[in-house]
């Protein structure tokens, strides 16, 4: 009985172990970033870490305890157990390594921990690894090789503790019971103790640090967690009633639109280019006296510059709804993932679509990566034009697709060809080459990220410039808008404001007069502000607020990894939804509160929105 027991307990111990030395092989792996924290900060993420830790070690003990509670009735020989638990510890030590692998890459793009957020990237695997450079690689596999290896090494041993005893009946009464009290031990630390939470990863969060919070999380802890739960539980984000949460919604917005008119023609033909990943701190950037964007920077001057807009979220996938469909991004779920609800949303290609325009999208790419294509053609998007329809005399250029020179010519002439036409048009075209890996056929800028962004600002500013020598660019309204921003400076991290802010700008013949707007918005305020411009309908769009309608307070809202951050020109605040606690602000505190009364509620407005679809 003791050495069924033992057996157990050494298992345990084992695998607890095991799973608290991924802390300071985090720490280790990302030291850049930890030394900037104290020793006893260091110290406190494996100490608050280990709540996680013991409760994914509790998770794989659950096995062999119930092949040694099994063996109270059925005799089971020494090696043949051996064998059983040898191959056992084989198969969860792969699983767990490949987690811990995957995370510790992706952790440096992503910013958070590994969770059900790569599920949807998995159906399309090509373009998942798209942004996977050698350099990425190499190390991962050799994590994923060296911790599978410990972790069978350090296993085996607990395997030869086993015996194959046979007790009498009184003794075997007693060893069930013994059993089932280890049972019991077994179930606290998978719940995570006696309290009345269960487990969760916002029981390891200790610091308004966001990196030693992310440090302290157990990944596989993390991964299974989410993706075994679904992220639109029903009870979620519920911070107001129903009328409370309307009534802090509603006030956001106006019956009354007060706006002037920009725009020359209220049916111009409109060109809408999201810029892949290129935000403020690319485009701001200047190296030896060189712009970075200089094509971007100059358009600035020439049409309606927004000087304060904020990327909705952090992926192209939402990004491209918010800018689409004036929807914000949910601080967790990609609406994509749900086409019965995404297919619902409002959408200015739907609302041009029913004015008489024709609607397309271009991407040098695979538009079916994260169920692109079933929300575009669900929202109003007529023609889909990606990589599989394209035609050029190369291969595609890189792993995502056609580089940005060849897809922005062949955009170029299709604008021309369609305003050539009787019917009106909207047109959209995603970028391509400023995205992971950044391998681009140029060499403008040493830094791969700044190349890559100067070689789409070049064919782009190519692209506008033939428009712009065509009779074609008198009736034309070509907006641009990144869908989010990156990691540049390598310092900036996801959440933090400098890397939500992103360029808008307004050009064409169908723009009055250049000037810049001020005005704190977000990218899910396109769609309102450009329908109105137009005289369209806005109905539906719940969450789009009009730029220029100077009835009504404006503020930049943006969501990251299950947290929120808005802004305004008096203040700023980033709320961590996980712990329910701010992050950081600025500004009196009174507006802070009001920011997070904001916030709250469009988050629960939106996940409710979504849950009932």
């Amino acid at each position: 009985m003791y050495r069924k027991i033992s057996t157990v307990a050494a298992i345990f111990t084992t695998l607890l172990i095991l799973m608290a030395l991924q802390k300071p092989l985090f720490l280790l792996w990302y030291a850049e970033r930890a030394a900037e924290a104290s020793m006893a900060q260091l110290f406190d993420v494996s100490w608050h870490g280990l709540l996680l830790d013991s409760t994914v070690a509790g998770y794989l003990t659950v096995v062999p305890w119930l092949l040694m509670l099994i063996t109270l009735f059925v005799a089971i020989p020494e090696r043949r157990m051996q064998r059983i638990l040898n191959g056992y510890f084989i198969v969860i030590s792969l699983i767990v390594s490949l987690l811990v692998a995957v995370d510790m890459g992706l952790f440096r793009h992503w910013g958070f921990r590994l969770d059900a957020t790569i599920l949807p990237y998995l159906k399309t695997p090509e373009e998942a690894a798209a942004s996977v450079t050698w350099s990425d690689l190499w190390p991962t596999v050799l994590l994923f090789i060296g911790y599978a290896a410990l972790m069978i090494l350090a296993l085996r041993p607990t395997a030869k503790l086993y015996r194959a005893e046979r007790p009498s009946p009184m003794r075997r009464f007693s060893a069930l019971i013994s059993m089932l009290f280890v049972g019991g031990l077994l179930f606290l630390a998978i719940r995570g103790g006696t309290g009345t939470a269960p487990a969760n990863v916002s029981k390891v969060y200790f610091s308004d640090n966001m990196f030693l919070n992310q440090a302290a999380t157990n990944p596989v802890f993390s991964f299974l967690s989410s993706a075994t739960r679904s992220e639109l539980k029903d009870g979620d984000y519920r911070y107001f009633s129903d009328e409370e949460c309307a009534a802090i919604v509603g006030s956001m917005q106006s019956e009354a639109t007060n706006s002037a008119a920009h725009l020359t023609t209220q049916r111009p033909n409109v060109v809408l280019i999201i810029l892949e990943s290129i935000g403020r701190t690319v485009t701001d950037e200047v190296v030896d006296g060189r712009e970075v964007t200089p094509n971007i920077n100059r358009l600035r001057e020439e049409g309606i510059w927004f000087e304060n807009i904020y990327a909705n979220s952090y992926r192209t996938d939402r990004g491209t709804v918010a800018i689409m469909s004036g929807y914000p991004t949910h601080p967790k779920a990609s609406v994509m993932k749900y086409p019965q609800k995404a297919h619902t949303l409002p959408s200015i290609a739907r609302q041009l679509k029913g004015a008489g325009y024709a609607t397309s999208f271009t991407y040098g790419g695979d538009a079916n990566f994260t169920n692109t294509i079933s929300y575009l053609y669900g929202t109003g998007v007529e023609q889909v034009i990606d990589e599989r329809t394209l035609s050029f005399p190369v291969e595609r250029d890189t792993k995502w697709g056609y580089d940005d020179d060849l897809v922005c010519q062949y955009f170029a002439d299709k604008v021309l060809q369609m305003a050539a036409q009787p019917a009106p048009f909207f047109a959209t075209l995603l970028t391509l080459s400023s995205h992971e890996p950044f391998e681009v056929p140029y060499d403008a800028f040493e830094n791969k990220i700044l190349n890559a962004a100067a070689f789409t600002d070049h064919h782009v500013g190519k692209m506008i410039d033939s428009w712009r020598n065509s009779e074609a660019w008198e009736n034309m309204l070509v907006i641009l808008i990144a869908d989010h921003g990156m990691p540049y400076p390598e310092t900036v991290t996801i959440g933090d404001e400098v890397r939500q802010r992103i360029p808008m700008i307004w050009c064409g013949g169908a723009i009055k007069e250049p000037f810049t707007c001020d005005s704190f918005a977000s990218q899910a305020d396109l769609a309102a502000t450009l329908l109105n411009q137009m005289g369209l309908a806005t109905d539906g769009f719940d969450f789009s607020r009009d730029i220029f309608n100077t009835g009504i307070e404006h503020f930049g809202f943006y969501t990251y990894n299950n947290g929120f951050g808005v802004a305004s020109p008096d203040g700023f605040l980033r709320h961590d939804c996980t712990r329910d606690a701010r992050v950081e602000s600025r500004g009196e505190e009174e507006l802070t509160e009001e920011f997070t009364q904001r916030g709250k509620a469009i988050v629960q407005s939106l996940h409710n929105d979504i849950i009932k679809r």
